[in-house]
């Protein structure tokens, strides 16, 4: 018997998801867990140790680079800024996540303060940031666009870690697929070999990114160009995370919303970071660095 062309590819298809199922890795067997430290009814994770990671690393790193000729601030500045930009990353990160992906907890007010359940956003969180810089200018007359650029040089190390945490979480996994190193998440209720998406942007906005702010920072004179690197920051993250959305499956309830309008949510809030680095990189070439301010 002849099966129809459209039987055909269906079976061929169910052939080729239960090869891959049966090669890819369950998350499993890498012995991970969510919960670093549990006593009793108190559990410590993971997800909470990687921001505390990475806001301490940033901080020991930005002491680092103001110790290097031409700092736009004062180490006392970059200790204001450390509690400025922690409240602005998890008031931010929270606020964000609810206005862009569950508006729907608006209607019970209570769910959007509970951060330790999970559902931070990158955009919210660094529009808090951005914030945070704002008012630590403001009230010490600083540069803006110079101070930027050195909190830019230390997020790396907060998107490195919290990404890792999401992989260990399980969550925000990608798109199914055949790779040789799909991961089958147990938070997956169709439990498909899947893109570990986590990891794809742990390295790109992470590493990557981090790396090549590192080079810029200590083996050229850019961050005397005010803006360039908070411009190389924002066209970096943007491009990494528009590609990697393309392997990062999209929440249940954005699904639709992508399907509509051709793109997810994250690469439509991407396009507006790309635009703005991009101009920040190619206006830098006009602008100098001036000496702090005697009374900052």
């Amino acid at each position: 018997m002849i099966l129809p062309i459209s039987a055909l590819a269906a079976n061929i298809a169910s052939t080729s998801g239960t090869v891959a199922a049966k090669t890819a890795i369950r998350f499993e067997e890498l012995g991970l867990s969510p919960v670093a430290l549990s006593i009793g009814s108190f559990q410590l994770k993971w997800y909470s140790l990687a921001y505390l990671f990475g806001i301490l690393l940033g901080y020991w790193y930005m002491g680092r680079m103001l110790k290097a000729p031409g700092a736009p601030m004062a180490q006392r500045h970059a200790d204001d800024l450390m509690l400025y930009s922690t409240l602005g990353i998890i008031l931010g990160g929270r606020l964000g996540y609810v206005t862009f992906y569950r508006p729907d907890l608006y209607e019970t007010p209570l769910e959007v303060f509970k951060v330790w359940e999970g559902g931070m956003s990158f955009h919210g969180g660094l529009i808090g940031v951005l914030l945070a810089i704002g008012y630590l200018v403001w009230r010490n007359r600083l540069s803006y666009l110079r101070v930027g650029d050195y909190v830019a040089c230390v997020v790396p190390f907060g998107l490195l870690f919290g990404r890792l945490a999401n992989f260990v979480n399980a969550e925000l996994w990608g798109r199914p697929t055949d790779v040789a190193w799909a991961v089958i998440f147990p938070t997956d209720p169709d439990a498909l070999p899947r893109h570990p998406s986590q990891l794809y942007e742990a390295g790109l906005e992470g590493l990557v990114l981090g790396i090549v702010l590192m080079l810029l920072f200590w083996k050229t004179q850019v961050r005397h160009r005010p803006g360039f690197l908070g411009g190389v920051f924002l066209a970096g993250y943007g491009i990494a995370r528009f590609i990697v959305e393309y392997f990062r499956n999209p929440d249940a309830h954005l699904i639709e919303f992508a399907n509509q309008t051709g793109m997810s949510m994250g690469q439509w809030l991407t396009v507006p970071m790309i635009l703005i680095g991009l101009y920040l990189i190619v206006s830098s070439r006009g602008r100098t660095a001036k000496p702090l301010p005697a009374t900052a």
